[in-house]
This record gives C-alpha cells, sequence and structure tokens, in this order.
C-alpha cells in the first residue's frame, strides 16, 4: 500500500511540475497553427502566384510533373499516352504544374515559415505607421468607413473595446481591485474598479458609488457590471494581475500577504504554545 501511495505522490508531483510547460507550449502550438492556417497560408499562395507569374523559370518542373498533374486534372489520361503527351504541352498544364511544385515548398514545405513572418513584420509595420499622425489619420478614416457599413457599425466599436482593453499598454484608471457584497449582503466578491458610477445615480442618491466589474471563475474576461457605494467596498492589497489570477483558480492561487487562513493558524498554534 505504500508503494502505491509513493506511486501516486510522485505521479502528481510530477504532473503538477510539467502541466505547465505543457500547456504553455499546447497553446503556443495553437496560437501558430491558428496564424498559420488562417493568415499565413494565404500570403504563401499570394507569394507562389507573384514568383510563378513573374520569373518563367520557376520553378524548375519535369515532363513526369507534368504528367502527373494532367493525370491529377483530368483522370481519363491515365490510359491514353498519346493524349497525355500532347496535354502536357498546353499553357494550363505547365502553369498548373509551376504552382503546384511551387506550392510544396512554399505552402506545405520547408518555405512555409515565410508567411508567418510576413504577417508577424505586417503587424509591427502597422504599429509603426500608427505611431505617426499620418499613420493615426489614416486609420481614422479607415475606422470611420468601417462605422458606415451596416452590418460591421454593430459589432466593430464592441470588438474595438475588448481588444483595446486587453491589449493596451496605457495605464488603466481602474487597475485597483476591492471587495464587494455580492451577490447578496454577507458574501464578498473580488471586483475591480472601472470607474465612478452614472451621473445620474450618483446624483439621485447622493452617495458616492464605484462602477466595478466582477469577473467570473475561469473566465475572468467574462462577468458583471455593477455599480455599488463607495464605503461599502473594501479596498484589497492586489495588482489587477494578482486578482485574475485569483479568479481563474477559483482563489486557490492567492498573494501570500492576502492568505487570513495562514495568519490565523499561525495565531492559533502561538496561542496553544
Amino acid at each position: 500500500m505504500q508503494g502505491v501511495k509513493n506511486f501516486r505522490t510522485y505521479f502528481f508531483r510530477g504532473l503538477a511540475a510539467l502541466l505547465p510547460t505543457i500547456l504553455t507550449i499546447w497553446i503556443f502550438i495553437q496560437c501558430y497553427e491558428f496564424v498559420k492556417n488562417n493568415i499565413s497560408n494565404h500570403i504563401n499562395r499570394g507569394v507562389v502566384n507573384l514568383l510563378v507569374s513573374t520569373i518563367d523559370w520557376y520553378p524548375p518542373i519535369t515532363d513526369e510533373q507534368k504528367r502527373e498533374y494532367a493525370k491529377k486534372l483530368e483522370p481519363g489520361l491515365r490510359t491514353d499516352k498519346k493524349a497525355l503527351e500532347a496535354r502536357i504541352e498546353d499553357e494550363d498544364i505547365i502553369l498548373g504544374t509551376r504552382l503546384e511544385v511551387a506550392s510544396e515548398y512554399w505552402v506545405t514545405g520547408p518555405w512555409q515559415i515565410t508567411g508567418f513572418i510576413i504577417a508577424l513584420l505586417g503587424v509591427v509595420f502597422i504599429g509603426a505607421l500608427l505611431a505617426s499622425v499620418a499613420g493615426r489619420t489614416l486609420w481614422r478614416i479607415f475606422e470611420r468607413t468601417l462605422m458606415n457599413i451596416p452590418v460591421v457599425k454593430k459589432v466593430y466599436p464592441y470588438i474595438k473595446q475588448i481588444t483595446d482593453f486587453m491589449l493596451t499598454r496605457k495605464e488603466l484608471s481602474f487597475s485597483k481591485v476591492v471587495a464587494i457584497q455580492y451577490p447578496r449582503r454577507g458574501v464578498w466578491s473580488v471586483a475591480m474598479v472601472t470607474g465612478s458610477g452614472l451621473k445620474k445615480v450618483v446624483g439621485s442618491v447622493e452617495k458616492d458609488f464605484l462602477t466595478v466589474f466582477v469577473p467570473t471563475s475561469p473566465t475572468p474576461f467574462t462577468g458583471y457590471v455593477i455599480m455599488t457605494p463607495k464605503d461599502e467596498t473594501i479596498e484589497l492589497d492586489m495588482t489587477i494581475e494578482e486578482a485574475l489570477r485569483f479568479t481563474i483558480s477559483g482563489g486557490v492561487i492567492t498573494p501570500a500577504e492576502q492568505r487570513a487562513f495562514e495568519e490565523m493558524t499561525n495565531k492559533e498554534d502561538a496561542d496553544g504554545v
């Protein structure tokens, strides 16, 4: 029995050590696959079309490659060698063969990373462009054009708000963590301050209010927006990142200085000595 217990202990200890690394690698692989399938593959196909249309000799192809392409395009040529030999001299077969051979290198072969690099450089270029006055002006014109499209204008502003929230580097005015009584009195939830309440509510109640976002576990980017009296909140000595980790882990990951249970346990141990 002791051997089984040790095996289980060692297994979970090893799993706890390896799982963060494995999950991190898996997330990066999934992100790469998403970019590759939805962006870089299309860029690579564009590169293939550009190279084939501008360089007559690229890529070098053989008659056998032209035959294989022609037989895939027209299966009836598999049994008619005379027609096959005549067909491989046609321009459409030659062009199709060149595109197929080039795609084997650029889309599915060793050069497929090119599209990913171009996409990455493209994002960096746009970021650098937006750092200039001219770039920001052009981008505002582009956004105004988008906002004139009936369906897009209903979706784009909200997606922009979410991406700005997740990716902006500006110091955010709501980077403060508080505890509020939610969903009922006596039950406390961790929340992040996003504002000072709506003017109409503050004026009607004549109290200072806070607008807070209460994240849900384990997906902290969903949750509830609540207005609560400021004097009914408790400001917590936690960063936004610590609050998010606390939420994602279901309360398991708690900053050391906020672990009330350990302090109570240590106090009880000291009193018992």
